[in-house]
């Protein structure tokens, strides 16, 4: 995984990793989820990965819209 630039911060994510179809988000508090065209919908995976490579907006974005998850990975 690579380590989320975080240029706000305050970011709840530490690290991603953009997979084809999937984007797999660690988050602050150790959680790891797998978000994938299926349980999130293709725009909102683009959007998260968009986000990812910017280091700025993956955190919020996940949190205001709500997409599920397809795995919790830990």
């Amino acid at each position: 995984m690579e380590r989320y630039e975080n240029l706000s911060g305050d970011s709840g994510v530490t690290a991603y990793e953009n997979r084809r179809g999937a984007i797999v988000i660690e988050f602050v508090n150790g959680s790891v989820h797998r978000y994938t065209n299926r349980s999130a919908g293709t725009r909102r995976r683009l959007r998260k990965c968009s986000a990812s490579l910017a280091g700025r907006g993956l955190s919020t974005y996940t949190s205001q819209s709500h997409p599920l998850y397809e795995r919790r990975l830990h």
